[in-house]
């Protein structure tokens, strides 16, 4: 008879009503998979849209909803080389685990996996691999130099902060940001950006002040981490030919038109473009590189607030929050157990 786990499953789209906790069969892992008993779980916008039934519910492919995590290796496939039952271990698994992060065990495969870095808990750990690697994949592929003007909506969210701090890592001086409120600003502050490189998006007249504050100058970059009424403003902002990346897929009828006109350069910042073609090595590639910029303390992990522990509470809480954008630029992290209870048992 198989071991048992539990694991808080999504039993229909709509409200968070449909989340409910169960008890399922912990997964095997393959010859190239690495079973992890999960610390914490990190919250993400797609969560909430795929419960929704939204387009990203083609994302999904188990019940139990949840894509990041961190906790400790308990058992590894005869492939498996780089892991060992006991690691402190972190991940961005999407949809390539063998369920959701809502749960107490995941199998994934060892590409995806890394090695939590030291001196951060679970929670951080938790919190870092998919923002990371979103924001990693918008500055790598955006192309300029770092003179180049730029412009983040919704920088004060969970890949903004960590694009911040790489843009600013990277030498890009000439960046405005939007915040919404005092503790976003704040937050910014923290990230590095100066009080200047701040506008609130909230006031009156944003275009005209953001173009007045510039002299009529355009960005030669947009990057939209919000859609909405914010891609609009974005493609007001951009220059000709222009780059304007999305990371939303929520622009408008008006934006894209805006772009069009502007012969704009539309980059579509997908994290899950990679896995559909089985290329799980970038997203270890990615997570090692930000962990070593971790270690060498040239990139400070965001702001975390753990929500709960494992309950359809906590999971049913942490969607609401995020879907009235209420997480206040910290990334929601449900954490499961701390890093002195380890529940892991002989599986």
């Amino acid at each position: 008879m198989k071991h048992q786990m539990q694991a808080i499953i999504l039993n229909d789209f709509g409200g968070v009503e449909n989340f409910s906790m169960t008890t399922m069969p912990i997964p095997e892992p393959g010859d190239d998979g690495v079973l992890v008993q999960i610390a914490a779980a990190a919250f993400n916008p797609i969560d909430y849209q795929i419960r929704q039934g939204a387009t990203e519910r083609k994302r999904m492919h188990s019940p139990v909803l949840g894509r990041e995590f961190s906790g400790v290796v308990v058992k590894t496939g005869k492939a498996v080389t780089q892991f060992s039952p006991g690691d402190a271990v972190m991940a961005a698994s999407g949809s390539m685990g063998s369920n959701g992060t809502y749960a107490e065990y995941i199998s994934v495969p060892q590409d995806i996996l890394v090695h939590k870095p030291a001196g951060i808990s679970f929670a951080t750990a938790a919190a870092i691999p998919t923002a990371s690697l979103t924001a990693l994949q918008c500055i790598n592929r955006l192309g300029l130099s770092p003179e180049a003007p730029v412009f983040i909506s919704g920088a004060a969210g969970g890949v903004g902060l960590v694009l911040v701090k790489l843009l600013l890592h990277a030498g890009f001086t000439q960046l405005l940001a939007t915040a919404g409120s005092e503790e976003s600003t704040q937050q910014l502050v923290s990230a590095g950006l100066s009080v200047s490189q701040i506008i609130n998006y909230r006031q009156p007249g944003l275009l005209q002040a953001i173009l007045h504050q510039r002299e009529g100058k355009m960005f030669d970059a947009c990057i939209d981490l919000v859609g909405g009424t914010m891609s609009e403003l974005s493609a007001a902002l951009l220059t000709t030919n222009g780059i304007y990346q999305d990371v939303t897929a929520l622009t408008t009828a008006a934006a894209r038109e805006t772009l069009f006109n502007k012969g704009a350069v539309i980059m579509n910042i997908s994290n899950y473009a990679y896995s559909l073609t089985g290329n799980f090595k970038y997203y270890g590639d990615g997570l090692r590189q930000i962990t070593t910029l971790l270690e060498t303390g040239a990139l400070l992990p965001s702001p975390v607030w753990i929500t709960g522990g494992f309950s359809v509470d906590t999971v049913q809480r942490s969607h609401q929050l995020l879907e009235l954008n209420q997480s206040k630029g910290r990334k929601l992290v449900m954490a499961l157990f701390s890093n002195d209870k380890l529940m892991t048992t002989d599986i």
